[in-house]
């Protein structure tokens, strides 16, 4: 596996030690090296120092509470985020996708199933395109397709890992109405259970960074009763 190959830890930011060590005991079993942190200050001095491969965010952390430790990562990298928690509300998962969280895994959980979600992320996230093309372009909206980056009038735009995967479905294909169902599939592609509405929090967030107008976007347009599409107009 090539993410484990790269030796970059994931870290396991989690405030009671026994599930700390029970996941990071699952991950090591599939090969990965893991870190363990039971705070939430030391978990960012820790991604800061070892920028791990992935993490795995339980919300109920002394010192910082998950919910600014995942905002504070997804402020300063594009790390993929993994939110581990009891708190079960669709307004709890809905905040975390919006804070910038790549999956929402609630507790009691299966170690197996997470370790599951945390490979099908890896794969998402890190996979090489099949198609030739290693570029598309909208306008001032590029995509590079091996360097996995995307930039905006020749700035990067620091997207996460699904807002990345998302862009690059849109862009696949302008003009083309991608029902949810479809970008669900494309943002989860193993199938991962994930809150209805977590493709609209995903296009908010990433409208506001290429700099769509929310209220009357021109570049990823709403179909109503149906999907998204990115505008043809623009397209190169």
């Amino acid at each position: 596996m090539e993410w484990v190959k790269r030796g970059a830890p994931v870290l396991i930011a989690e405030d009671d030690q026994k599930t700390g060590t029970l996941v990071a005991a699952y991950l090591e079993r599939e090969g990965f090296r893991t870190r363990l942190s039971h705070d939430g200050r030391e978990a960012l001095d820790m991604a800061r120092s070892e920028t791990p491969l992935l993490v795995i965010l339980d919300l109920m952390l002394p010192g910082a509470d998950g919910w600014e430790v995942c905002q504070t990562l997804r402020r300063d990298s594009d790390v993929p985020i993994v939110i581990l928690s009891a708190r079960q509300e669709e307004l709890d998962r809905i905040l975390g996708f919006t804070l910038g969280a790549d999956d929402y895994v609630m507790k009691p959980f299966s170690p197996r199933e997470l370790v599951a979600r945390v490979k099908a992320i890896l794969r998402r996230t890190r996979s090489q395109p099949l198609a030739s093309k290693t570029r598309l372009s909208h306008g001032g909206l590029v995509l590079d397709l091996e360097k996995r980056v995307a930039t905006l009038n020749n700035r990067r735009l620091a997207l996460t890992p699904s807002e990345y995967c998302l862009l690059k479905t849109l862009m696949s294909s302008p003009g083309r109405v991608f029902e949810r169902t479809e970008l669900l599939t494309a943002l989860y592609p193993d199938g991962e259970a994930v809150v209805d509405r977590v493709v609209d929090v995903h296009v908010g967030k990433l409208r506001q960074k290429i700099g769509d107008d929310p209220v009357r976007p021109s570049i990823i347009l709403t179909v109503r009763g149906m999907g998204y599409q990115l505008a043809e107009a623009a397209a190169t």
